[in-house]
């Protein structure tokens, strides 16, 4: 499912630049310290993994969330990623240079991306769902616990931050699941708390002020208080 002529340029440290988005796909101040500030932290991880846990992502990008994901759970989880522009194998190895303490994550990693859309990564099954994540997130028939939203900039690329794919991202949350962003862009903000989501700014990455992440109501939680307190 990866496409060898996505149109990249490098920066150094082995990061890569999306030509498409005029964006890196991941932080130039270092991507997987990014990731665990912004998405693990950000979603309560690992604490609340558990056998079954389920993670789903938009933007797979180089696929350094999910390396990053596999590193820390010693339970089976399952991960599930939309991406409309996959990189090639060549292009991935070289970006997963950049993380040598997940080589051996990062090989499986490749290994399975090259016999399809659905692999296993430690003790992680994956699927990465191709296409416009508009389309492909309406029809998936399922509902996760925790989201990683990492496509490009909203800025640059408005396409996965919209008020309609938000709220789709918020319907397929199970109660009391979980989202984390590195944006703090305001109208991505209203457009969750618009979806449900209880939103909260939390300080950023590197310097980066903000961020944002949040929760939907558990409506079985919210039930027993109001009968307690009734």
């Amino acid at each position: 499912m990866t496409d060898p002529d996505q149109p990249l340029d490098w920066r150094e440290g082995g990061v890569p630049v999306s030509r498409r988005f005029d964006d890196p796909y991941f932080s130039l101040a270092g991507g997987l310290a990014e990731t665990r500030h912004v998405f693990l932290d950000g979603n309560g991880l690992p604490e609340r993994l558990r056998p079954g846990f389920h993670v789903a992502e938009l933007g797979f990008g180089t696929g350094l969330n999910l390396l990053a994901l596999a590193s820390i759970t010693t339970v089976p989880i399952r991960f599930t990623s939309f991406e409309a522009f996959p990189l090639g194998e060549r292009d991935l190895s070289r970006a997963h240079a950049a993380f040598p303490a997940l080589a051996p994550l990062a090989a499986e990693l490749r290994a399975g991306l090259a016999t399809g859309t659905r692999f296993r990564v430690g003790e992680v099954e994956a699927e990465i769902i191709p296409g416009d994540a508009r389309e492909t997130l309406r029809l998936w028939p399922g509902r996760v616990d925790a989201w990683f939203l990492d496509g490009f900039s909203p800025a640059k690329n408005p396409e996965l931050w919209g008020e309609a794919l938000l709220a789709e991202v918020a319907r397929h949350t199970a109660p009391g699941g979980s989202f984390a962003t590195y944006t703090a862009a305001g109208h991505v903000r209203r457009a969750l708390t618009a979806a449900g989501f209880a939103v909260e700014r939390r300080p950023g990455f590197a310097g980066k002020r903000h961020m944002t992440a949040g929760r939907l109501p558990d409506i079985a939680a919210a039930g027993a208080s109001r009968h307690i307190q009734g």
